[in-house]
């Protein structure tokens, strides 16, 4: 198995299968395979049920990292997960391991194995939540329209339907004054193979429609109810796709028969949105069909015995 300074990355939409897959081609492949997580909501602590963690028993199985490591009310940005995920790294093949980077988060993923240069800006909330309200209020292509204006390079990237790149582009502009840099591609300093977990959309649909009715079954509401009782309602993952329904719920506003419904329709548009970064026509990424465990744990093995240069 390749170690040095390479790694298998698995990556595919929500509810794709991605956590099973990775402990059994983990174990599969010796024991010599740590996880890192590309997930942006998964790194938060105390979010366990709504993020769908890994459970104990997949934390105790294989070595797992960016998991459960940041408050759920504390500021980060993809340039912290960036310097998190390489430090893992680093430690990973200095034991002489192979990581295996796990996550459906797009942003995070290319931004480690393109190996991005990002700016070190620290989020200004009050900012990102103006720009938000002005798209809400006037719709996204408005907001596009005000960065054509900034800095038509970034406009020329940044799709107007993505309104959280857009965002973050308004808000690096601002506080810096300049135009956002170009994400170029570059050597990332290792060499890696991406598999991907491929299901028919309807079928995905349905997984995740289980999932969501299983996180509310779980216990959700409650899992938001301490959330708010320990750090408030201002923190922004608290916005985020389970639990501002769950929110809903404890305030009246919802039955947590609409809230599950509401969840699952808004876990079918991140689907969709996961599609964009993670393209069944990209040639980089070795799709597999999703139920086909066996395919699976071959193309990773595949990938992990892939020529290093």
């Amino acid at each position: 198995m390749a170690t040095a300074r390479h790694l298998v990355a698995l990556v595919g939409p929500t509810a794709a299968g991605k956590t099973a897959v990775a402990i059994e081609a983990a174990q599969h492949l010796g024991g010599g395979v740590e996880v890192v997580s590309a997930d942006s909501r998964q790194v938060r602590r105390e979010m366990r049920i709504g993020t769908a963690a890994p459970s104990e028993a997949e934390l105790a199985a294989v070595s797992h990292h960016l998991v459960g490591i940041v408050a759920p009310d504390a500021p980060y940005a993809v340039v912290d997960w960036l310097a998190e995920a390489r430090s893992a790294l680093n430690g990973i093949w200095a034991r002489g391991r192979l990581p295996l980077l796990v996550g459906g988060t797009g942003q995070y993923v290319w931004a480690l194995l393109d190996g991005w240069v990002m700016p070190a800006v620290e989020p200004d909330h009050a900012l990102r939540a103006k720009f938000e309200a002005y798209a809400g209020e006037r719709g996204a292509h408005a907001l596009h329209a005000r960065l054509a204006a900034l800095d038509p390079a970034s406009a020329v990237r940044i799709d107007a339907r993505n309104v959280r790149r857009v965002v973050r582009a308004l808000e690096v502009i601002t506080l810096t004054g300049a135009p956002v840099p170009p994400l170029e591609p570059r050597h990332p300093g290792f060499t890696w193979r991406a598999v991907g977990l491929q299901w028919e959309r309807a079928a995905l649909h349905a997984r995740a429609d289980i999932r969501v009715r299983e996180m509310f079954a779980a216990g959700l509401v409650e899992e938001t109810r301490t959330l708010v009782a320990r750090h408030g309602r201002a923190f922004p993952a608290l916005s985020s796709i389970g639990y501002r329904e769950a929110l809903g719920v404890i305030d009246g506003l919802l039955g947590e028969e609409e809230a599950i419904r509401q969840t699952q329709i808004a876990t079918h548009r991140l689907i969709r949105m996961q599609a964009t970064w993670f393209r069944l026509d990209d040639p980089r990424i070795d799709w597999v069909p999703g139920d086909d465990i066996e395919a699976a744990m071959a193309a990773v093995e595949r990938a992990a015995r892939a020529p290093v240069p």
